[in-house]
């Protein structure tokens, strides 16, 4: 990846709705804006299981945007200056875990760790975490042991925070579950977040791994 032209994010200084899905946000919330100037939540985006790193570290976020594959720079317009100004960046989890390691003293990472999984808990609605777990057991008997509980607690935090998010959005139907499922192997089991660093249009790139996406469904769904 080129990584002198970077995926921008955007905090927003307003109250929005995402003209994909239609879930509507409020000022402080994550979005990207499309070359038509539409706004998309990051869920929309596929970029919603990347982690905020502040700036201010210099040697850790140098670290941490080397070993994500995919990575985005987060801007908020300051008023004063007139301009987009850099608050961070949007890495993946593993990536900026072992940047800590490598940048911190172990007790250091160990406190940040605690801290993340705080905020993680805070947002989250353990029962609907379970029982989104064991439909998802349920509907992929062979999928990987553990994952069905990674996969519902993305789709947890998925809708936490927005407002007016519909009933819908936290159903347990096939369909729902499938895509969750879905998404989860687009960014774990595929190279769709290189494609994506690469700047490929995301409608591309999930066409790209659309086959290897089907093969491991289809796995999955083996006991």
């Amino acid at each position: 990846m080129d990584k002198t032209k970077d995926l921008k994010v955007f905090i927003s200084n307003r109250d929005s709705i995402c003209d994909e899905c239609g879930v509507e946000f409020g000022q402080g919330a994550l979005i990207t804006l499309t070359k038509d100037r539409k706004v998309l939540c990051l869920t929309c985006s596929d970029l919603d299981h990347l982690i905020f790193l502040s700036a201010g570290d210099a040697a850790l976020t140098r670290r941490a945007r080397k070993y994500s594959i995919l990575s985005a720079v987060v801007l908020k317009f300051s008023k004063a200056l007139k301009r987009n100004e850099r608050q961070g960046l949007l890495v993946e989890s593993r990536a900026l875990e072992k940047a800590e390691k490598e940048c911190l003293a172990e007790n250091e990472v160990r406190a940040r760790r605690r801290v993340r999984a705080a905020e993680r808990r805070a947002e989250m609605d353990l029962n609907y975490i379970k029982q989104f777990a064991e439909r998802i057991r349920k509907l992929y008997p062979g999928c990987p042991s553990g994952r069905e509980i990674e996969i519902a607690e993305h789709a947890c935090l998925k809708y936490s925070g927005r407002i007016g998010r519909s009933a819908a959005a936290k159903e347990f139907d096939e369909n729902s579950v499938q895509l969750s499922v879905i998404a989860h192997i687009r960014h774990v089991e595929t190279n769709y977040d290189e494609l994506l660093a690469n700047y490929y249009d995301r409608w591309d790139a999930r066409e790209q791994v659309k086959d290897a996406v089907d093969s491991v469904l289809l796995k999955w769904k083996i006991p």
